[in-house]
């Protein structure tokens, strides 16, 4: 009798431990998610936020999101941080409005890639112009900051 005593102090040990061990196990992963969901959603607020520095020409603003190597690809070319910075100060490109549709984020490691569907409006040489993009942001984690590393316009046939 004792001896079944025992074996069943064990089980219930083991069942207990068992199941601390898996609470546990989920508290973890349900923070691993909390903390991925709370940096997606810092980088799509910083995304919006960059859209507004562009269309109010903030480019102090830009200025330090941008990282020094970041690359912009338009429909008409490549431009480096500096052309781009210059583009948005004389003019050449004025992003009025960007209307965001979709907006989904991924990450490698310490990086961060946005994919946005939009509807830009600009004006463009002093023409405004409106057109749907898939816009794609890829943000790189440099000294607990997030930098803009390519900004890249692929245009929408069918908007």
């Amino acid at each position: 009798m004792e001896r079944k005593i025992i074996k069943n102090n064990n089980v219930k040990f083991l069942i207990l431990a068992l199941g601390m061990i898996l609470g546990i196990q989920g508290v973890f992963a349900q923070q691993q998610i909390t903390s991925e969901e709370k940096t997606k959603q810092e980088l799509i607020n910083l995304s919006k936020t960059k859209w507004q520095w562009m269309a109010k020409i903030n480019v102090d603003s830009l200025n330090d999101l941008f990282h020094q190597e970041a690359v912009f690809v338009h429909m008409g070319g490549v431009m480096s941080k500096e052309q781009e910075l210059n583009t948005i100060k004389s003019g050449g490109i004025h992003y009025k409005h960007a209307e965001i549709q979709e907006t989904s984020v991924r990450f490698v490691g310490n990086t961060a890639v946005i994919l946005d569907k939009i509807r830009l409006t600009a004006v463009v040489g002093g023409n405004e112009v409106v057109n749907p993009f898939i816009v794609t942001e890829v943000y790189v984690l440099v000294d607990g900051k997030w930098k803009l590393g390519s900004l890249s316009f692929t245009r929408l046939l069918n908007g």
